[in-house]
């Protein structure tokens, strides 16, 4: 059963603390296993990918249909529903005018020393995307992954996803070609990770991968970080949604369920300060699974991970969202904006009762790819930056480098480095008509 808390019960704490600490992976640890699967790639490339593709997907590949073609990315894309590619349309321009915002600018300016300071933008060179493609098709995640990318100036972009039988969803194949993504690889997993980020003959090698995945690919992007860059450890879907007795039951339901069946392992929290409300709730719940395609996937979430905590009242709920720090917040309270100023963690906020977190995975314009697993009180949503680099830009002229050189020579020697005071020092010591 979903746990049930109540912050007026004195053992409120400590039963608080332990659900935070709950731990929602699988049982197995899978890191070995991925250590095992990047160094076979690593030694044996296109072959050790060939292998775990038919071991793990049933594929059957060869190094010559590992990339999926044009003509079948337009064939598959032609397959899409029309009124389904017209939603992809209107979610891809969306996604793309709300990340052409993000776009930062570069910084000059000469601070009162004479010193030439700033930074420029650029974005990166290549990044691999990864598509989900197990249970179920994720056309939005191609385009909530792509679309920034494109809008940051990446050259070229790498996707991989899993297809069953080797054929790409034709839904999949019609975000692609709406976010211009032709480099398309047809296989998933933790080789697929150590393909993009050690390279093969047939899939040449990314700065940086982004992109949600199950435990396998999750731990394949901690692995390779560093050879090359990822976007965050993304874990189960979550969502916690705060809640007054003025909803609807059934909408706060069908919301608590949108995540829940993502995934056996996602975590659905209701928060409310009404106990006969969350009765309600539950009830909704209960009817709603009866009727939901993936309902068994939705109920191991909800009795296994679920949770109801009751407050004494609304005020009290910014402090333990902060210690929740949720993927996704719902506030569907009457002045949800007013609470949402009290709350510092999360990955995003869905304000109001007409804004279901649905609408955000799909169609509002940012990222749907969320820091998870508490790690919003640290990190942000994937965006435009993501795709980008910062370079610190420094010029200095004979006289600015003798206004702050003398202090950079003090700090150099206290610090035992000789030829970094040597190298100020040289410098301070010309006669000052040189401009560099």
């Amino acid at each position: 059963m979903p746990l049930r808390l109540h912050t007026s019960d004195s053992a409120f704490e400590q039963a608080f603390v332990d659900f935070l600490q709950t731990k929602r992976e699988g049982e197995v640890d899978v890191t070995q296993d991925v250590v095992r699967i990047i160094e076979d790639v690593r030694a044996r490339g296109d072959a050790a990918v060939l292998h775990y593709a038919e071991r793990y997907d049933g594929q059957k590949l060869t190094a010559d249909s590992l990339r999926i073609s044009n003509e079948e990315i337009v064939e598959a894309a032609a397959a899409a529903p029309a009124r389904a590619k017209d939603a992809l349309t209107i979610a891809a321009r969306r996604i793309e005018d709300f990340h052409r915002q993000q776009l930062p600018a570069d910084l000059q300016f000469e601070d009162s020393d004479g010193i030439g300071l700033g930074y420029r933008w650029t974005p990166i060179a290549s990044v691999g995307l990864y598509v989900p493609g197990g249970s179920a098709a994720y056309p939005s995640t191609v385009l909530m992954t792509a679309l920034p990318a494109q809008a940051a100036g990446v050259d070229r972009i790498a996707m991989v996803v899993s297809t069953r039988e080797g054929q790409l969803h034709p839904m999949v194949a019609a975000a692609a070609e709406l976010a211009g993504v032709v480099e398309i690889y047809r296989v998933g997993g933790a080789h697929a990770i150590a393909a993009l980020a050690l390279g093969t003959e047939s899939i040449l090698a990314v700065d940086k991968i982004a992109g949600p995945g199950n435990a396998y690919v999750t731990a394949a992007k901690r692995q390779m970080f560093g050879t090359v860059g990822i976007d965050m450890i993304a874990g189960p879907s979550e969502i916690l949604v705060v809640a007054d007795a003025d909803n609807d039951p059934a909408w706060i339901a069908a919301d608590l369920l949108s995540q829940a069946e993502h995934d056996e392992n996602a975590q659905t929290i209701l928060m409310t300060d009404d106990a006969a409300f969350a009765d309600s709730v539950e009830h909704a719940i209960s009817d709603q699974l009866s009727r939901l395609e993936r309902a068994s996937i939705a109920s191991a979430a909800w009795q296994d991970y679920g949770a109801v905590i009751i407050l004494e009242t609304l005020e009290g709920a910014p402090s333990l969202i902060d210690r929740i720090a949720p993927e996704h917040l719902e506030l569907a309270v009457s002045q949800p904006e007013e609470l949402a100023k009290e709350v510092r963690n999360a990955g995003a906020i869905f304000l109001g009762r007409y804004t279901p977190e649905a609408v955000g995975d799909y169609i509002a314009g940012p990222s749907h790819v969320l820091p998870t697993a508490r790690s919003a009180r640290f990190s942000s949503g994937l965006s435009v930056l993501d795709f980008m680099k910062r370079t610190s830009l420094v010029r200095c002229n004979a006289q600015s480098l003798q206004a702050v050189g003398p202090a950079a020579v003090v700090i150099a020697d206290s610090e035992g480095f000789g030829a970094h005071a040597l190298s100020l020092k040289i410098r301070l010591n010309d006669d000052g008509n040189s401009e560099t």
